[in-house]
């Protein structure tokens, strides 16, 4: 059974070794936009709120959205581009083509371009609705650190990096710490799938506790392969590079 797994996953914690880094030490920080888009996570949110309010059944494809973007080349924003004639993009490949909710990327990608154009990354915009889509759907809020750049390459290939579902605990530990998670993580991210409403009795019994730790890791999964600084680009469409 699931619960039983994640059961003795949870029992195991204390057998974590790996901790990820700060969110600093990848160049990412809180209130990255304040001076250049002050107003970006605002924005962000009254347009996830709209959204959900009228298509409650997106917040967890959106997050997990967030997640298929971080095991593939880190949080670049490699999903969300198109494929071209020479080339099969991520989000063409198997374990992407039950993603939904590209439109509402563009939208508030459309949104931040008349605001703030050529500020906020899409990358970060993904980072921002998962967050957000869990506190609208009654989950635990964290605090994003941002500054993530876009990258310019996505290719079908890659999305082997993606656990695949019929992965026993082995591999799937293994391929988290591939990315610098931890058991931690991993059990914490299964839950991610009820949005904020576990169905396993060992987070239940401690809402509070599983909130903090589910936010917890959402920073550290967001922190997977960052490009900051000059590297990467801030796509002006999120589908295609500049």
């Amino acid at each position: 059974m699931a619960s039983k797994t994640l059961s003795m996953l949870l029992a195991s914690m204390a057998l974590s070794l790996l901790l990820t880094g700060s969110a600093e030490e990848q160049g990412l920080s809180l209130g990255y936009y304040s001076k250049t888009c002050p107003n970006a996570e605002a924005i962000v949110f009254e347009e996830m709120a709209k959204v959900i309010r009228v298509a409650p059944s997106l917040a967890g494809p959106l997050l997990r959205m967030h997640f298929h973007d971080c095991f593939v080349r880190g949080c670049d924003g490699s999903v969300l581009l198109n494929s071209t004639k020479g080339n099969v993009a991520e989000k063409d490949a198997h374990p992407n083509l039950s993603l939904r909710g590209y439109g509402v990327i563009d939208r508030v990608k459309a949104k931040l371009e008349k605001a703030c154009p050529g500020i906020v990354s899409c990358a970060d915009i993904l980072a921002l609705i998962a967050r957000d889509v869990v506190v609208l759907s009654k989950g635990p809020y964290w605090p994003v650190p941002t500054g993530r750049r876009d990258g310019f390459v996505s290719m079908a290939n890659e999305t082997k990096q993606l656990p695949p579902p019929t992965a026993n605990i082995t591999t799937l530990i293994s391929m988290f710490a591939s990315k610098g998670l931890s058991v931690k993580d991993l059990v914490v991210l299964s839950g991610g799938h009820t949005i904020g409403i576990s169905h396993c009795s060992s987070f239940s019994a401690s809402e509070s506790q599983f909130f903090k730790d589910f936010g917890d890791s959402m920073i550290n999964m967001g922190n997977v392969g960052v490009l900051t600084g000059s590297a990467g680009e801030v796509r002006k469409k999120c589908s295609v590079v500049n």
